[in-house]
């Protein structure tokens, strides 16, 4: 985690704010090439180790033009629309995970979920010598999953009528992927595989984040709508380490930590990175709210 840390303060500049809309936007890319002609991606812009080898590049990245639902045909309308939803939907839950770990976080999430697919795209062509075609179907399954740990008791609803809650729909789609491990051929035991790992690593690397249940979402939602218009000068939120706010950037994201004792309100950079306040040590006034959302103690007011 301290690797982490450190990695995010020298590289966090470098992240991209909103991947999702991105990301997307590649799946929907996909999906218009696979209308026009579905040969072409196979060709010359899937994940091929082979390929790749030989210099193709460039299908590190056009290997996302991949739709998130195949059509049967060139003029499939109900498949068009299916992936529209599908498109929309992925992109609320990378907005969500977005919005709880940081763009940083998330960017490196989807990084290593590339990275992990170039490499053994690579290393199948080495040893083996074959042509494996990757696409990244189980790359949107390991984004799913990370959702489903971070929110596991958020309740969607299928078809818009049967409301489940996440955790069991990942447990659901966790035994259908198990089942193709087991039973199918080598590229799906691969990217099944290499998504997984994904999500282990970058997981068992950030232990410290926090799930999050409906209630304290719908607790952070109703205190944003609740502060009203500041008289010019002041601000809404502070950081209590560092002591930005959101005047220091329109995209900075700002919370509080459930774990601390008081209000203490942290920018993106530290919710996850800062030490928790505990009574130990504390003065009897340390931390309590005062009622006025824009008087949030922070560290330089401690000293």
């Amino acid at each position: 985690m301290n690797f982490f840390n450190r990695l995010e303060r020298k590289l966090g500049r470098y992240a991209i704010p909103d991947l999702s809309r991105y990301i997307v936007g590649m799946y929907m890319i996909g999906l218009l090439i696979q209308m026009i002609g579905p040969e072409i991606y196979y060709r010359y812009l899937c994940l091929n180790g082979a390929a790749l080898l030989r210099g193709q590049v460039w299908r590190i990245v056009t290997f996302m033009f991949y739709p998130l639902f195949s059509l049967n045909s060139r003029f499939d309308v109900f498949g068009v629309i299916l992936n529209m939803l599908i498109g929309l939907t992925y992109y609320r839950l990378g907005s969500s995970l977005e919005n709880v770990w940081g763009a940083f976080r998330f960017n490196v999430y989807f990084l290593l979920g590339i990275i992990g697919h170039v490499a053994g795209a690579i290393i199948i062509a080495l040893i083996t010598g074959f042509s494996v075609m990757i696409t990244p179907v189980f790359l949107n399954f390991s984004l799913f999953m990370a959702f489903a740990l971070t929110f596991p008791d958020i309740q969607l609803y299928i078809w818009g009528l049967i409301p489940v809650k996440v955790k069991y729909l990942a447990i659901a789609e966790g035994a259908i992927y198990l089942y193709l491990f087991i039973t199918g051929g080598l590229v799906y035991r691969l990217e099944i595989g290499l998504s997984l790992l994904n999500v282990a690593v970058f997981f068992l690397t950030t232990r410290n984040f926090q799930r999050y249940s409906p209630k304290e979402v719908k607790r952070r939602r109703e205190f944003r709508t609740q502060v009203k218009i500041r008289p010019a000068g002041q601000v809404r939120h502070r950081c209590a380490v560092c002591g930005r706010t959101e005047e220091d950037g329109p995209q900075m994201e700002f919370r509080f930590c459930s774990k601390c004792v008081g209000s203490y309100e942290y920018c993106q950079d530290h919710l996850y990175t800062h030490q928790h306040v505990t009574t130990e040590g504390l003065p009897p006034t340390a931390g309590k709210f005062t009622g006025n959302p824009l008087d949030f103690p922070h560290k330089e007011n401690e000293n």
